[in-house]
Parts: C-alpha cells; sequence; structure tokens
C-alpha cells in the first residue's frame, strides 16, 4: 500500500527521468538558461591586426601612384614619341600603333584568362566559345562602343602631335562635362547645382588654357603643328569618351562578366577596326615604307604603357576611393606641367594658370559627394560585385 502511494505521488510530481517529454522539458531550460547568460556578454568586436592595415595602405598609395603614373606618363611619352622622329628619320604612323597597341591588349588579356583557368587549354577554350561563339548579343551591342574607342584612341595621337602635354591634360578634363551631358541625356540622371556649376566652372578654365595660346619648345620649332587641330581632336576625343562610356554602361549594367572577358568581346572588333583605319587612312605610306616606319624602342614603350597600363588601373581602381582618384587626376596635372618645363621647355603664361586653376577646383567640387541623393542617382556603376566610376 505504501509502494503504490510513492509511485502515485511520483506520477503526480512530474514525468519520469526517462520519459521523452522529460527529456525535451530539461534540454529546453537547459537552451534557455544558455541564452539568458550569452546575452549577458558583451559582444566583441574583431580588431583588424596591424599587417592588413599596412596592406590596405599600400594597396591604397600604390593605387594612387599607379594612378599618376600612368596619367603622367603616357601622355608625356606619346607626347616625346610624336616629336621626335626614329631611327630611320621618319615618324611613325599613329594607326599602326592603335592596332598593334588593341593586339598586345588582347593577347595579355588571353594570358589572364589562360592562367585564371590552371593553364589550361580546354578551359580557355570552353570560356571562348561561352563568351564570344555563344554570346552573339553581347558582342553586338560592343561594336559601337569597341569602334568609339579606336577613333579615340587615334585622335589623341593627332591631338598630342599638335598639343603641349600640359595643354592636352587640362582639355581633356572636358571628359567630365561630357560624360555628365551624356548621362544627364542618356540615362536620366540628375546632378546637384554643385556639381552643375563645376562644369560650367570647367568649361572655363578649359576656355582660358586654350586662349592663353600657350606651348612648349617643339611647337614653336615645329610650323607643321597645328594648335587647332590639336583643340579639335581633344575635343572630339572627349566626347567620345563620354558617349562610349555612358553607353557602355547602359546596355552592359549588371552584367557579371569579368574585366578581361569583356576586353577580349571587345579586343575583336577593336582589332578589325584598327587594322581596317590603318590600311584605309595610311594606305601610300604603308605601301612605300612599310607596316613599321618610325619604329623606335620609345615607340614600342609607348604602345606598351597604352596597353598594359590602361588594363592595370581597371583593376587598380576598385581600390582607389573617389577623393584619391580627384587627387591623381589633379596632381597628374601639375605633375605634367612641371615635367613639360623641364624636359621640354614649357612656360605657361598667367591665363593659362588661372585656367588650370579652375579645371582643378572644378574637379574637385565635381567628385564631391551630394548630401542627399534621388533614387535614380546612380554615381556608380555597378558590374557585379565591383564597382567603378563613370570619369576617371
Amino acid at each position: 500500500m505504501h509502494i503504490k502511494q510513492d509511485i502515485n505521488t511520483k506520477i503526480m510530481s512530474g514525468p519520469l527521468p526517462d520519459d521523452p517529454t522529460a527529456v525535451r522539458h530539461r534540454q529546453n531550460q537547459g537552451q534557455e538558461s544558455v541564452k539568458r547568460s550569452t546575452a549577458s556578454i558583451p559582444k566583441i568586436k574583431p580588431v583588424k591586426s596591424a599587417r592588413s592595415n599596412s596592406n590596405a595602405m599600400i594597396i591604397k598609395y600604390g593605387s594612387l601612384l599607379l594612378l599618376v603614373g600612368q596619367m603622367v606618363g603616357l601622355v608625356l611619352l606619346m607626347r616625346y614619341s610624336r616629336t621626335r622622329h626614329g631611327n630611320d628619320g621618319e615618324l611613325y604612323l599613329a594607326s599602326t600603333a592603335v592596332f598593334m597597341m588593341e593586339v598586345m591588349k588582347f593577347c595579355l588579356c588571353l594570358g589572364v584568362v589562360f592562367y585564371q583557368g590552371d593553364c589550361s587549354i580546354p578551359a580557355l577554350r570552353s570560356e571562348l566559345y561561352k563568351h564570344v561563339w555563344a554570346s552573339p548579343h553581347d558582342l553586338i551591342k560592343l561594336c559601337v562602343p569597341s569602334f568609339l574607342y579606336t577613333i579615340q584612341n587615334n585622335l589623341l595621337y593627332l591631338a598630342l602631335t599638335n598639343l603641349d602635354a600640359a595643354s592636352y591634360q587640362v582639355l581633356y578634363q572636358l571628359k567630365i562635362l561630357t560624360t555628365a551631358i551624356f548621362s544627364a541625356t542618356m540615362l536620366g540622371r540628375r546632378f546637384s547645382a554643385t556639381k552643375w556649376a563645376s562644369l560650367v566652372i570647367l568649361t572655363c578654365g578649359v576656355a582660358i588654357v586654350e586662349i592663353s595660346g600657350t606651348s612648349d619648345s617643339d611647337a614653336l620649332e615645329n610650323k607643321d603643328q597645328n594648335r587647332f587641330v590639336g583643340l579639335v581632336a581633344v575635343i572630339s576625343a572627349a566626347c567620345t569618351s563620354g558617349f562610349s562610356g555612358v553607353y557602355f554602361e547602359k546596355i552592359l549594367k549588371g552584367s557579371e562578366v569579368t574585366l578581361w572577358i569583356r576586353n577580349i568581346q571587345m579586343g575583336l572588333f577593336s582589332i578589325a577596326i584598327a587594322f581596317v583605319t590603318a590600311i584605309v587612312g595610311d594606305s601610300a605610306q604603308i605601301s612605300q615604307k612599310g607596316f613599321f616606319v618610325g619604329y623606335s624602342p620609345i615607340v614600342v614603350t609607348v604602345i606598351t604603357v597604352q596597353a598594359v597600363g590602361g588594363l592595370i588601373v581597371a583593376v587598380v581602381v576598385k581600390y582607389a576611393d573617389n577623393v584619391l582618384k580627384v587627387f591623381a587626376s589633379s596632381f597628374s596635372i601639375l605633375l605634367s606641367c612641371l615635367i613639360s618645363a623641364l624636359a621640354f621647355d614649357f612656360r605657361p603664361n598667367k591665363s593659362f594658370l588661372v585656367g588650370a586653376s579652375l579645371v582643378l577646383m572644378s574637379t574637385v567640387m565635381y567628385s564631391k559627394p551630394s548630401k542627399k541623393l534621388p533614387r535614380d542617382v546612380l554615381p556608380t556603376v555597378q558590374h557585379g560585385t565591383r564597382k567603378t566610376s563613370l570619369v576617371l
């Protein structure tokens, strides 16, 4: 009788230890106690190591040096090569240089894709089939920017044949204006009053620089150089740069194709267009003097810097913030003026200095972020996981 009463008391007081309900009951109580105990513990934020901070600084300022070096070095080398004849006393053809640059850039991109595929020929063949042969729609859309970029490169050679490096650097900042105009008309992008004011200041600065008539010693000694032709070439190059950049953004926004594959796709058309341009425009000189007339080590260096530099800058731009890019652009103008004064006997007058100062100020004003941006204003373009600025 007492044994039965004890058993009934245990049943009434709660479930037996081996009962599944009791097990779940104990588990729930344990989880709740763990949550209460962990909730009171403050969360510890991860602390970046000194090595990671050091690497970030190296990448950041390495990007700055690379941007400045590419902007200044290419312009000065191109100006030097267009004012100095080759070993045979002949000036090289700009159209053939553009063709060789496109071929070199195409080969470099092929090499990178081959390396990324573990140096496998089947992997390279698969990538090319997927993004070239099996993507005719993308290739057709790339015809327009490929054509414009090829024309732009030829115009830059024409501009630096007739303009000193410093004036070219200042005048070519008009690409900011053309990009803004095409962004507003083609993409419906809206800009703040500060940005529009900066564009007006930019235009005034460029006009003052052009009116100043400043040039280097090579322009004074060589009567074949025409400053007006150089101005038209720079303005045309700025227009093609702005339109092709905005068009490229409009048709390929959100694309997940890598930078290297995209350059391979564009390279197919660019090589063909550059070759046709060289044959049609300079057929007489090519037939008489040869395709590589006037080539020298400095010309090969120009072609290499133009081919490699653009790809490297496109890669490192993602590590450089907007302030850093503006500083690189402004510093490149000042450095071009300084080197031109030392190497090409460039002597800027007061009008040039005023105009260049206005251009620098407008660049800084345009790049300042707006306080409140409408939802339809997209200051950056996102391609997959990488964001790039419209204007470099």
